[in-house]
């Protein structure tokens, strides 16, 4: 019989393709400095490039990995350059990547242990690794009557604490009949911005959202919190959840988690603890500190893919009780019925997230964690900070810039003392020169930059010559203020 035709790639095709992308990828981390941070594209720009019509045949693939080149590159933001400062990186290495390129070639779906026990069995043990690994609460571990996993983002682990305390509030009644409107949630006014649309989606509103006021180092203050809980309770009104920080977002702020943490279990309300950056730097002892009172905590979350080299997206999400969070999220139809989740032996993670289905996340994380050892994790935080506080003494030293809030760890804020127009400016010049790029937030309603020290082969000479350019741009913009460029 004749062959049946197919236009499938074939293996040996795969294999040849796929080494002239593993060749690209790499030259493109050995030439990634040359290229400007900041994409410089205008609005359309890609798609103006982009035939009007897809494909009637095929094409070759040669010609379309050219056109990462010439299409795609010219609109990408370079997270991956070691000058890159802004926000928080979204660090990536080469075994996160490979560990994602084999979980895209297994193509596993990994919504219940059946449908590929190493896809579950795998996750839950990496999840235990780390509890050790940060030295976490033990009842984090999935040999308690807690456990962790795998979600894509911050968001969605705050998103799925808040629904489980919701649950919790209600005696799971609002999983049946919706939120009546009486339910607070509350977090400080420097938390992440998720939270603002976890209460919409979660049913609470965004008016139930208490966003407590920080202190002079812009944690929440615990003496408001008690307050408003107090306040919202002679209103009748029913407290459910308290989203501490761990590194704020705008200025690093860590929250009193001990403080927090003990009117949580006054009040009965759940505890979840969004250490999303700064949890990583717990992989080093003189940085556990970050975490005193996390034994209060209900639920606890902190991004890999920020800190610890691996590659975009996988957030660790863990829960005190389990139980809690599985009731809240199961759905259970026919057709997912098996007789491994019937012995109740096995972890089905469809119901430790919103999504069903799920892709298999752990296996880059269990490449970086067996490539770099605790050792070379380590090893890379330090430098990190080391980094950024040389940058803050630079700060410090220089009579035209100050600090605008403390520098616990790697993530430095700071101001031209010439105001708001001046530094809106410099962060302008800068990210348009294509050097560098930082970004920006308001500490006190002063327009304040950031420069966080965070991506995976920053090195002092990046970190120097970022000082050098802030400096050389802030002296043309002041007319030649004279002041040297040293370091």
């Amino acid at each position: 019989m004749p062959e049946e035709k197919s236009f499938h790639m074939k293996p040996d095709e795969f294999r040849r393709h796929g080494h002239a992308v593993v060749d690209w990828i790499a030259d493109y981390y050995g030439r990634i400095e040359s290229f400007p941070v900041l994409s410089r594209g205008e609005p359309g720009q890609v798609r103006a490039l982009l035939p009007p019509d897809p494909p009637v045949k095929g094409e070759p693939f040669p010609s379309i990995l050219a056109d990462i080149e010439k299409l795609i590159l010219p609109g990408i933001t370079h997270w991956q350059s070691p000058n890159f400062y802004a926000f928080f990186p979204s660090n990536a290495s080469g075994p996160g990547i490979l560990g994602d390129l084999l979980s895209s070639g297994l193509g596993a779906q990994g919504m219940l242990w059946t449908t590929s026990p190493a896809c579950t069995e795998l996750e839950t043990h990496v999840l235990d690794w780390l509890v050790h690994m940060l030295a976490l609460p033990e009842k984090f571990l999935s040999t308690s009557n807690g456990g962790g996993v795998i979600q894509d983002t911050a968001s969605s682990a705050s998103l799925c604490a808040l629904l489980a305390a919701r649950e919790r509030a209600t005696n799971f009644a609002s999983n049946r009949r919706g939120c009546d409107g009486k339910l607070v949630a509350y977090t400080s006014l420097q938390a992440h911005s998720s939270l603002e649309k976890d209460a919409q989606i979660a049913g609470l509103g965004r008016e139930n959202l208490r966003l407590i006021e920080v202190d002079e180092n812009f944690a929440m203050r615990p003496d408001a919190l008690a307050r408003q809980i107090e306040q919202d309770r002679r209103a009748s009104l029913t407290p459910c959840f308290v989203c501490a920080t761990v590194g704020t977002t705008s200025s690093n702020a860590i929250d009193p988690v001990a403080e927090i943490g003990r009117i949580c279990r006054e009040h009965n309300l759940w505890l979840h603890v969004d250490a999303a950056m700064s949890g990583t730097a717990a992989l080093c002892p003189e940085f556990r500190h970050i975490h005193a009172g996390l034994e209060f905590a209900d639920s606890y979350c902190f991004n890999p893919h920020k800190w610890m080299f691996t590659n975009f997206d996988c957030d660790c999400f863990y829960v005190a009780d389990r139980r809690a969070l599985i009731q809240t999220l199961s759905v259970l139809p026919e057709y997912l019925r098996n007789k491994a989740t019937e012995t109740g032996a096995v972890i089905d993670y469809r119901d430790w997230q919103i999504p069903l289905g799920r892709r298999f996340r752990s296996l880059k994380l269990w490449f970086v964690i067996r490539h770099y050892g605790l050792e070379g994790l380590q090893f890379h935080i330090r430098q990190h900070v080391e980094l950024a506080q040389k940058f803050a003494e630079w700060m410090r030293k220089d009579e035209c810039f100050e600090l605008a809030a403390p520098v616990p760890l790697n993530l430095v804020c700071f101001r031209h003392k010439g105001g708001d127009e001046i530094n809106q400016s410099l962060m302008d010049r800068l990210n348009r020169s294509g050097d560098l790029y930082l970004t920006h937030t308001r500490l006190n309603d002063r327009l304040t930059l950031r420069l966080c020290v965070g991506q995976t082969n920053t090195r002092f000479r990046h970190v120097e010559r970022a000082w050098k350019r802030i400096r050389e741009e802030a002296e043309k913009l002041t007319q030649g203020s004279a002041y040297d460029i040293g370091v």
